[in-house]
């Protein structure tokens, strides 16, 4: 694989120099500088680059305005955002980009340090070796219905870890396309088209049915894990689905109480009673019930005391630098005491430093799931992860 190309907007010459230097210590890199937004548009549009860290405090054209820009192009490189600013000024910048469908991939306080960039470099390492551009041409939907048929869309499952005493104790299904050309894909290479053909619920039906037939060799061998499944809002606007979800599940004998499905927040329902009468009656029906990305979104504490939730998840963005940022640390306190008081199991997502599970054990959040405790895998691989845990509990 060739060196990543990386663009550096920074209008200090010292800090190009800086920069340059904690790259070149870190690996090889082609790395250019541009002096303003201006600058940096321009040579963005005569060549591509993998990555733009961009300073937010600029004079001319700002680092917000740069952004806006970035979103204009044709190709857009993944994006980190540094900045001497506050750590929510850099929140918010990223939303900007998020919003505006730019990939951001690291929020950097200024100075800025080798481990800092380093988190960045393997963020963008990992965006790179799974999703290659080119692997996006020619998914159609008859590929994709083809895929669901044939086996080639899997069940992946990542670990949730007890932070009470450490173990495994249940795992999110997250879908990977094993193509026969292109590997191993993950969901943000093929979803939109799927999502576009209209085969979010024949998806929801292969994930369920391999999760349950996952939980079901686990169990055999004495592990008995809950498994949590997205589930697209907009699908309750089909108001029978609960009952073929349950009569789905109970026809591949599975258990609904060991099944968790996670409110997605991507799209949402005609109309919201569909919402709570989707959520009320998969609880009647025994299934647990999550609200996931807490803390983007919709999601919202009117929604959280008025559906029948039993899990809070929340998102990533409020998690990573948490241990670093007091007023997240603030946040994920008050967070995680609401949800402990209503009675949900709280669940960090995107957990990636040490750091930030400390804090996350220090203030009694329930569960935590991200890379630093494992990325999704097979569900083979899943029961070697059960077998290295520890001997299986007794259930």
């Amino acid at each position: 694989m060739k060196p990543c190309s990386i663009l550096i907007v920074e209008d200090h010459p010292f800090q190009h120099l800086y920069l340059q230097n904690l790259f070149n210590e870190l690996g090889e890199f082609n790395v250019v500088c541009a002096r303003d937004g201006e600058a940096a548009l321009a040579c963005l549009k005569k060549r591509d680059f993998d990555l733009v860290l961009t300073d937010l405090l600029m004079p001319g054209m700002d680092g917000v305005q740069f952004i806006q820009g970035l979103a204009a192009l044709r190709s857009r490189p993944a994006l980190a955002i540094m900045s001497a600013a506050s750590r929510r000024m850099l929140m918010g910048a990223s939303l900007v980009a998020s919003n505006l469908q730019v990939k951001v991939i690291g929020l950097i306080s200024k100075p800025v340090s080798t481990a800092a960039l380093r988190c960045l470099i393997d963020q963008l390492q990992a965006l790179r070796q799974t999703a290659p551009a080119e692997t996006r041409e020619g998914i159609d939907c008859q590929s994709i219905l083809q895929a669901l048929d044939n086996g080639e869309m899997q069940a992946w499952f990542q670990p949730k870890k007890a932070l009470n005493n450490g173990r495994i104790v249940a795992a999110e299904a997250l879908v990977r396309w094993i193509h026969p050309e292109h590997g191993t894909l993950l969901p943000g290479v093929f979803l939109p088209a799927l999502i576009a053909c209209g085969l979010e619920e024949q998806l929801l039906w292969r994930v369920l049915e391999q999760s349950i037939a996952a939980q079901i060799v686990w169990r055999q061998q004495g592990y008995d894990i809950p498994v949590s499944i997205n589930l697209p809002t907009h699908l309750l606007n089909s108001h029978d689905l609960p009952d073929r979800i349950l009569a789905f599940v109970l026809a591949h004998q599975g258990l609904p109480a060991r099944i968790c499905f996670e409110l997605m927040e991507c799209s949402v329902p005609d109309d919201i009673s569909n919402f709570y009468a989707g959520a009320c009656r998969l609880r009647i029906k025994g299934f647990e019930l999550s609200q996931d990305d807490f803390g983007k979104g919709y999601s919202s504490y009117m929604n959280l005391v008025s559906a029948p939730f039993t899990e809070l998840k929340i998102d990533r963005a409020l998690v990573q630098g948490c241990n670093a940022n007091e007023e997240l640390a603030q946040a994920l306190t008050s967070i995680v005491s609401l949800g402990r008081q209503l009675g949900l199991t709280v669940v960090a997502e995107g957990v990636e430093t040490a750091q930030e599970l400390a804090l996350l054990r220090k203030i009694d959040c329930t569960q935590v799931q991200g890379f630093l405790i494992s990325h999704a895998v097979s569900s083979n691989q899943f029961q070697q992860l059960l077998a290295h845990d520890g001997p299986a509990n007794v259930y």
